[in-house]
């Protein structure tokens, strides 16, 4: 049931559920997972703290012509890390001086886009429409779902995350009082479609990485690698929980805190296009992969491991070219690495693809000094490896 009233332009819904199967067919949307009913209901489900909702637009014919996805989460400002602590310290004591940021009380986020996963994988449009008018609509529809519910009180409004090529279309929304700001990049392989095997892709880098890599499969030769599937997922999923915890606990920005009871109906809706694995070491997990094949790429999801045998046997390390593997077995195009992490993903062949988000607080005053503030978080520079030898260092 429709929870708000549709405007001229858009539909609005409070659960997968709720959507018609004539609007997916009219969509044509789920041949991209991510926007796939059984992905977005894997995650809406198994994150009770998070509201989801979704927004159809639609023509003048009032046919669906784009889907986007929703989330209300409670964001804590002290959780962003900078390499500006001190500056921003400032300007947090200023906002709360000013009575704009509260001490302890969450802000009310409202984001357009995956929360979890890192890309555009917040709004699908479909073909031959103007997506700048799309982008238009949208924003008035965000403007129109907040302000008709009552029960739903919005600090900040943020849209992410958006490829270099996508921004001439994107930066409409500064007409709107949207603030563009950069994050870590997503590290992106190309898989050279003459490999393959993994020997060939040890054969396309250069020597020392060459070493590198056959070092750390060395180093981890003991761990049996594992696939998780519905018989034994329930076990697994204690240890894995915790594993991701440590990982989790190192990172500079996290909007929301993944539950790993989402790979039980995630791996159960795709099957072989879901990855997920183990690592395991004397009958004990010390990591695990997660990852899924959309189209013609690898996306890389959540990972965990323990740190405190990291080094002995390169557990990480080992991942990453198992990703690889992965990848050129399944004869795909991309492998998406992910955020975080940047320089030892480049040292596999990764180049960084830059990511814009938009931020817009809802009070005007607000927003001008959320624009300052956002000029100061920039993604952690990191050095660029090269490994492949007819790329030369740039």
């Amino acid at each position: 049931m429709n929870f708000s009233s549709n405007s001229n332009t858009a539909l609005f819904f409070s659960s997968i559920d709720e959507i018609s199967n004539e609007i997916w067919t009219q969509l044509e949307c789920e041949n991209n997972l991510y926007f796939h009913r059984d992905f977005l209901k894997s995650i809406e489900i198994n994150h009770s703290e998070i509201n989801f909702y979704y927004i159809i637009l639609v023509d003048n014919s009032n046919k669906p012509i784009a889907l986007a996805s929703i989330q209300i989460v409670d964001f804590y400002l002290d959780t962003v890390k900078t390499n500006f602590e001190d500056f921003i310290r400032k300007i947090k004591n200023l906002l709360r001086k000013l009575y704009i940021l509260p001490n302890k009380k969450a802000l009310k986020l409202l984001i357009s886009g995956n929360t979890f996963v890192s890309g555009e994988h917040g709004i699908f449009i479909t073909h031959s429409q103007d997506k700048k008018q799309v982008i238009k609509n949208l924003t008035k529809a965000i403007l129109h779902f907040v302000n008709s519910n009552n029960s739903i009180n919005i600090d900040a409004f943020l849209l992410k995350d958006f490829v270099n090529e996508s921004l001439f279309i994107t930066d409409e929304l500064k007409n709107y009082n949207y603030h563009p700001f950069s994050v870590e990049p997503n590290m992106i392989l190309e898989i050279n479609e003459d490999w393959n095997s993994f020997e060939d892709y040890l054969n396309a880098i250069k020597t020392k990485f060459r070493v590198k890599a056959k070092k750390a499969i060395q180093l981890s030769k003991d761990i049996i690698i594992k696939e998780v599937n519905d018989h034994n997922i329930e076990n697994k999923l204690p240890k894995m929980t915790a594993l991701y915890k440590k990982v989790v606990s190192n990172a500079d920005f996290n909007l929301s805190h993944f539950n790993l009871e989402s790979y039980k109906t995630l791996k159960s809706a795709f099957g072989e296009k879901y990855i997920l694995k183990t690592y395991e070491l004397d009958g004990k997990i010390v990591g695990f992969m997660s990852g899924m094949i959309n189209q013609n790429s690898l996306d890389a999801h959540f990972v965990g491991l323990d740190y405190s045998l990291n080094r002995q046997y390169a557990i990480y390390q080992r991942m990453l070219y198992d990703y690889i593997q992965i990848a050129i077995a399944k004869k795909l195009k991309t492998l998406n690495f992910g955020r975080t992490a940047s320089e030892i993903k480049s040292s596999v062949g990764a180049k960084p693809q830059d990511l814009t988000m938009y931020l817009r607080h809802k009070k005007g005053i607000t927003n001008k000094i959320v624009k300052l503030f956002l000029q100061y978080i920039q993604p952690s520079p990191f050095r660029q490896h090269f490994p492949f030898k007819n790329i030369k260092n740039e």
